[in-house]
């Protein structure tokens, strides 16, 4: 079935960027759309941002709205999230996940990645 891996975290000072990027392994995939999420801790997994698996549909969280870039070239490519101007509360483990739509709620995605850690010092 898919996996999905999450790549790119690390921990970078206030006010720059990183760039995280998410891709299936272990088969062919294709026909889902992707979202990310965050998940800090003590607190819920929260929506960061969503692309349609076309690519040409984009969704954002408030908090990360003019800061985050969501993209993709095509369903079978990883799925990026450029990450720019970042804040200490942007730090948390930040999770791909893919399903039918893109959407914010969590628990409408079928499949996760492990998550890679991002944090933002000050």
């Amino acid at each position: 079935q898919v996996q999905l891996v999450e790549s790119g975290g690390g921990l970078v000072q206030a006010g720059g960027s990183l760039r995280l990027s998410c891709a299936a392994s272990g088969r062919t995939f294709s026909g889902y759309a992707m979202g990310w999420f965050r998940q800090a801790p003590g607190k819920e997994r929260e929506f960061v941002a969503a692309i349609s698996w076309g690519g040409s549909s984009t969704y954002y969280a408030d908090s990360v709205k003019g800061r985050f870039t969501i993209s993709r070239d095509n369903a079978k490519k990883p799925v990026l999230l450029q990450m720019n101007s970042l804040k200490p509360e942007d730090t948390a483990v930040y999770y791909c996940a893919a399903g039918a739509r893109a959407v914010a709620r969590p628990g409408e995605y079928d499949y996760w990645g492990q998550g890679t850690q991002v944090t933002v010092s000050s």
